[in-house]
């Protein structure tokens, strides 16, 4: 598992509107059980109105996707399988919208 490898969503009920996870957990916590992960979601509507730079979007394997970084959770990483994409090329802009999380700026 790797940071920025991308799975697809293990949760069935919520697969619908959020079809992939992002893995953003350091190599440096690769011995813990859990992956830190943000949902990539179907564009919302109710996400219109925030910062581009706090929901940012992806095309992962042909979908449009919204990063929802104030989603973040842990799961175990037993329930990622094989990952299906990297973002690796846009870590500054998924970093940029967690900072917008935590610091509102």
């Amino acid at each position: 598992m790797a940071q920025w490898d991308v799975y697809r969503n293990p949760i069935a009920s919520s697969r619908d509107e959020v079809p992939f996870l992002v893995d953003i957990q350091s190599a440096l916590l690769h011995g813990v059980p859990t992956r830190l992960v943000v949902p990539l979601a179907l564009p919302r509507r109710k996400m219109a109105g925030l910062p581009p730079r706090l929901v940012p979007q992806f095309d992962v394997l042909g979908h449009s996707l919204q990063l929802v970084p104030q989603e973040a959770g842990a799961v175990p990483a037993r329930m990622l399988s094989a990952p299906v994409a990297s973002l690796r090329a846009e870590a500054t802009r998924i970093v940029d919208a967690l900072d917008t999380v935590v610091s509102g700026v």
